[in-house]
């Protein structure tokens, strides 16, 4: 099932995507489960959003694919490299990614998103998945000069806009069968299975939960593979992942 947070007629709703329609639902559906209102709005009628808005946080996996570890000049780490976006990076599919004045060096990290559906603390891996609403599509956007000149990652990875997630949030996936792709202006940059991924979803559970309580809408990203890159202004980033679709966003600079 695929759920989506958009806008119609001045107001912001949820529904189920069904072929060319969604299905209006009573309200959020972390919240209020899956009930509808009978209503439906043509899917070319809405404005898609971000499927889901952090209530607290967005959970990073730093280095999570071996061969983008060896890129940035290291090996993977044995454990899951944890850091934190502010849920303000967020935006949606459509909406423009600010490449901000104090940042020459302005990177794409495709990415698998995961969205926590029930409250998580101390969550072994064996039950990890039954704490998940679904998978959407993100994109870890980093200011690369700032990450090397601060040598830690708040600043490089927390500005607004620097956090695309869509374009909906799909309850079935299996990541063992997806692969991801991230593109810049159509030209392949990125392509992976899923299953290069060095710590799977469940384990990347029990390790952050181990660490904070993961909230319902709390997002953890899953790391990225090879292929990282610089975008400029006027350039389209997509990255796709088989069976969520394809989040796209424009670039332009910051005024």
């Amino acid at each position: 099932m695929k759920i989506a947070r958009f806008s119609h007629d001045d107001a912001i709703m949820y529904g189920i995507v069904d072929e060319s329609d969604l299905v209006v639902l009573a309200g959020d559906p972390l919240f209020t489960g899956y009930e509808t209102t009978g209503a439906r709005v043509p899917l070319a009628d809405a404005a898609l959003l971000a499927p889901v808005i952090p209530r607290s946080k967005v959970v990073c996996v730093g280095k999570n694919y071996h061969d983008h570890a060896a890129e940035m000049g290291g090996v993977a780490p044995e454990e899951p490299l944890l850091f934190l976006k502010p849920n303000t990076a967020v935006i949606g599919p459509g909406d423009s990614i600010i490449r901000p004045a104090l940042s020459q060096q302005t990177e794409y990290e495709g990415e698998l998103a995961v969205v926590i559906g029930r409250v998580a603390k101390n969550v072994k891996a064996a039950d990890a998945l039954n704490h998940v609403l679904g998978y959407t599509i993100g994109n870890d956007v980093t200011a690369r000069d700032l990450q090397r000149k601060d040598g830690q990652w708040s600043r490089a990875k927390g500005f607004d806009t620097f956090c695309p997630l869509g374009p909906v949030i799909e309850t079935d996936f299996d990541p063992a069968s997806a692969t991801i792709e991230t593109r810049v202006n159509g030209e392949v940059r990125q392509h992976a299975p899923l299953t290069d991924m060095i710590h799977s979803v469940p384990a990347i559970i029990e390790y952050a939960s181990a660490v904070f309580t993961l909230l319902p809408g709390d997002v953890i990203l899953t790391g990225t593979p090879a292929g990282v890159g610089a975008f400029g202004a006027g350039d389209t980033v997509e990255v796709e992942i088989t069976g969520l679709g394809i989040l796209r966003n424009s670039v332009r600079d910051a005024q």
